[in-house]
């Protein structure tokens, strides 16, 4: 959900929103992990002593290594059950919407994805929405547009959480842009949440439905925004996760997934990094302009599509799923799943956010979480 100022990427939570989330941690729930090395590392198992086991004394490079190996073993240990919890190599395809409670047992409560196909072809959209019809009903009414030189809103650059610059336009000369009718530095992309479109779009809806019907009766809520995507193949939204259940529409052109389950956590880095923005000169180049007096903000400084295996040795452990999600099909995007996407240009997309239940499975994550923090400070 959009921050003051900013965008926030694919179904994205601001920052406000994880820490909102991190209050509602259920410390006093069971463990729910039964690997050995978690429970003990947690009840204080397997502590250290102190460098080489006394005050002052300098480790040998033995001991580093072993160190070292040790730290991998005690991830390892983190995600004893990850194999269990998460599906096998890819992601599966369903010939229509199961019912309510069907789905909600099979997908939501086991935290699965998948793809549907023929879940919404009955809505107008799909053969309506034409870059053509789109400028018809939209006109030059204004929209907010993200703009970044490269693609990458809402990601780590040169050491910083960078947010894209926020723009208003007529959609119309958004269009033009797309479209390659005129040039512009920049890429741009329609990716404001908040519900855009209900908010910027409201004259879209009709071609779509406010909710969907069997996520609606399956999780006993409405979704708590539904958002409006279109841009150009350079946007990228990077890796990152969301504390809702996302169902993600793909109207026209693709949409391309790379998928990291819960139980990757403790292979995926997190750094700190002070926010800034975006912001265009009048001779049209970018500079970065620090936000003053911000927190920092935790975020993936690792691009899973070129790894540096180097600096983030451990992530040779996660196993990304990759998916393609094509016009006329829904994808099932399981809450607290790592996602980075990309896209076909022009591609647009609606999806829902539904907030998502913090039970067990939440909590579960919030203790791999703080595990993989110790762990990374040894």
């Amino acid at each position: 959900m959009q921050g003051v100022g900013g965008f926030w990427g694919e179904g994205m939570v601001a920052p406000e929103r994880l820490s909102k989330g991190s209050d509602r941690t259920r410390s006093s729930l069971p463990c729910p992990t039964r690997s050995p090395g978690a429970c003990s590392l947690l009840h204080g198992g397997s502590r250290r002593r102190g460098r080489g086991g006394a005050a002052g004394r300098e480790e040998m490079p033995g001991q580093v290594r072993g160190r070292d190996e040790g730290r991998r073993e005690q991830r390892m240990h983190l995600v004893g059950t990850r194999f269990e919890l998460c599906l096998a190599e890819s992601v599966p395809y369903l010939d229509g919407l199961p019912p309510p409670l069907e789905f909600y047992q099979e997908w939501v409560c086991p935290n699965k994805p998948c793809i549907i196909r023929n879940a919404f072809d009955h809505w107008p959209a799909l053969t309506k929405w034409t870059l053509t019809y789109l400028r018809e009903v939209m006109s030059s009414k204004l929209v907010s547009v993200a703009v970044t030189p490269n693609g990458y809103a809402d990601a780590v650059y040169q050491d910083r959480f960078v947010l894209p610059e926020e723009r208003r336009m007529p959609f119309s000369a958004f269009l033009d842009i797309v479209e390659k009718k005129v040039t512009s530095p920049g890429v741009f992309y329609v990716q404001k949440q908040c519900s855009n479109l209900t908010e910027e779009f409201p004259e879209l809806m009709g071609d779509v439905e406010p909710d969907i019907p069997c996520m609606t009766k399956a999780l006993g809520k409405k979704p708590d925004a539904v958002n409006f995507w279109l841009g150009e193949s350079a946007a990228v939204t990077s890796l990152h996760k969301d504390h809702y259940e996302n169902v993600y529409c793909v109207i026209s052109g693709e949409k391309h997934f790379l998928l990291h389950p819960p139980s990757d956590r403790p292979f995926i880095p997190y750094e700190l990094y002070p926010p800034a923005t975006f912001h265009i000169s009048e001779d049209g180049s970018f500079e970065i302009v620090d936000e003053d007096s911000a927190e920092k903000v935790p975020w993936i400084p690792l691009d899973p599509l070129n790894p540096d295996l180097e600096r983030y040795p451990d992530y040779v452990q996660a196993k990304p799923l990759k998916c393609t999600v094509k016009a006329g099909e829904m994808l099932y995007l399981p809450s607290l799943w790592f996602h980075h996407v990309q896209q076909s240009h022009g591609c647009i997309a609606v999806n829902y956010w539904y907030d998502m239940d913090y039970d067990l499975k939440y909590s579960y994550y919030q203790l791999l979480d703080s595990l993989s923090k110790v762990v990374a400070l040894k």
